[in-house]
């Protein structure tokens, strides 16, 4: 964790606000208050069950939105501002209980700070291959450039991608539970 809560929150807000203007200007948020309501509405009672994991989740600053695109997708940054797409609504037509299967993994991400792990992690690769980066250009005579550039993909497979692996099944993992703490059949996840 070498980046700071604080910097990772206020980096999802500011990328949060930037998302929903570029989606407002384009007519693509919150077009159908039906879905919205449906969504706001699971993703409220998964919150209430965030304290389960974390005691201050409950008081995060939460924002739930509606973009429409055909997507299937949804996600949640860090802090609680998530995001479901309208295509994994309307193309899949999810139950309330799969519904709030993958919005609980998505708050899972959240609650666990996965973003803010894998901000340290890149950072960390990243000082790494531009370190050896010098250290191998300098030995072979070549540009540091290309040393840290194929150090840098080294550490991403080596690293990074593993990591997240293991993230996707811890989020699973929690968002099965916070979905059944919220009342939600945690079998649906498996629709």
């Amino acid at each position: 964790m070498l980046a700071s809560a604080e910097s990772v929150n206020g980096q999802a807000a500011a990328a949060y606000r930037q998302t929903l203007q570029e989606a407002q200007k384009q007519g693509r948020l919150n077009r159908n208050p039906a879905e919205v309501a449906r969504v706001r509405a699971i993703a409220a009672r998964l919150i209430a069950a965030t304290g389960a994991f974390r005691a201050d989740a409950p008081a995060w600053q939460w924002e739930v939105n509606v973009l429409t695109a055909q997507e299937i997708n949804a996600w949640c940054m860090p802090g609680g501002k998530i995001a479901v797409y309208s295509g994994l609504i309307e193309r899949l037509r999810p139950s309330a209980d799969e519904l709030a299967a993958v919005i609980g993994h998505e708050i899972a991400h959240a609650l666990r700070e996965h973003g803010r792990e894998k901000a340290g992690q890149a950072m960390g690769v990243g000082v790494a291959a531009a370190i050896g980066g010098v250290l191998v250009g300098s030995s072979l005579g070549v540009d540091p450039s290309l040393g840290q550039s194929v150090l840098g993909t080294v550490g991403d497979l080596a690293f990074m991608r593993p990591n997240s692996r293991g993230m996707e099944q811890e989020a699973d993992r929690i968002g099965v539970e916070l979905a059944a703490r919220a009342g939600y059949d945690p079998y649906a996840a498996i629709g």
